[in-house]
């Protein structure tokens, strides 16, 4: 059986920056090209260099696949197209591509099998984690790699689990271990736990800020304070920063697929994302006296 090698360029000792080098039966392959958030020098990028000896990586490497858009499996891809000239094909699922804003993206839909260069194919799967997120089959010479990238088995209130084949059994399984050894308390304990001190603030007339992403976990923290909100039939105000909704908006409608079955079932009635008791932030009630809850994404 030939042999395969797998380089880790980012992440393999720290958290950030994920990309992984594998050469299967010939073939070079790239998984994710990702940004360390936490340099400002070119330790936030991957080692590029240790590919080809630093030599053309349009020549070498065989295609990219990005896992999903977050900044630390997406972020170096400007870097590498731009400064260092990779101009050969990146894949990645449909939601990915609408949010990287990178022009060499070949999209691919879940479990299509497209055939990237001679007997090399890759096949995505449903990762959870965030919207358009995937797993990455590839296959060549009769071997096989799952790269996982982030993923997330248990379903929330606006993606499914992550799937795959059954009975898939790849050769080498390249995994996300970030929080493998970390015991947590039970997601219900969790939230529960987020609620209670969300509401013992405001309930003193404490002000919440609570930073989120744009994108992903703000919705599930939305749609669970919203329920909250509802049950206890509390008016104070919650608010989210500009943009935040116009965006989950635009893209959870245009990929409804995406999401869990219940946002699906409910969207051609009702929009899970308009919400009721959350309301766009306006600077003017910053200092308005009183309680409130503020979701405040990168656009503040």
């Amino acid at each position: 059986m030939p042999e395969i090698t797998i380089i880790p360029l980012g992440a393999g000792q720290d958290v950030g920056r994920s990309c992984i080098l594998v050469s299967i039966n010939g073939r070079n392959v790239m998984f994710d090209c990702g940004m360390h958030m936490g340099y400002s020098d070119e330790r936030r990028f991957p080692a590029f260099s240790q590919i080809n000896g630093g030599g053309n990586l349009t020549k070498y490497l065989d295609c990219v696949i990005i896992s999903h858009f977050h900044l630390d499996h997406c972020g170096a891809l400007p870097h590498m197209t731009e400064q260092i000239g990779y101009d050969g094909p990146i894949y990645m699922t449909y939601p990915s591509k609408s949010i990287v804003p990178v022009l060499l993206v070949i999209p691919v839909d879940l479990h299509q099998v497209i055939n990237v260069n001679g007997d090399l194919t890759i096949q995505p799967f449903y990762a959870g984690h965030v919207l358009g997120a995937a797993m990455f089959l590839i296959k060549t010479g009769g071997q096989s790699i799952l790269y996982t990238g982030d993923f997330n088995m248990t379903p929330d209130r606006h993606l499914g689990a992550a799937t795959v084949l059954p009975g898939l059994k790849p050769d080498v399984l390249i995994t996300e271990t970030t929080y493998a050894s970390t015991i947590r308390d039970s997601k219900r304990a969790r939230e529960r736990d987020f609620l209670r001190k969300v509401h013992e603030v405001v309930k003193n007339g404490g002000k919440v800020l609570i930073p989120v992403f744009a994108l992903g976990r703000a919705q599930e923290l939305c749609i669970l304070l919203e329920s909250y909100w509802d049950r206890l039939d509390l008016n104070i105000p919650v608010f989210f920063s500009p943009g935040l909704a116009e965006k989950a908006n635009q893209y959870y409608r245009l990929f409804i697929g995406w999401t869990n079955e219940n946002i699906k079932e409910t969207f051609a009635e009702r929009n899970m994302f308009d919400f009721k008791h959350i309301k766009p932030f306006d600077l003017r009630t910053a200092d308005s006296p009183g309680p409130m809850v503020c979701f405040m994404g990168d656009s503040l």
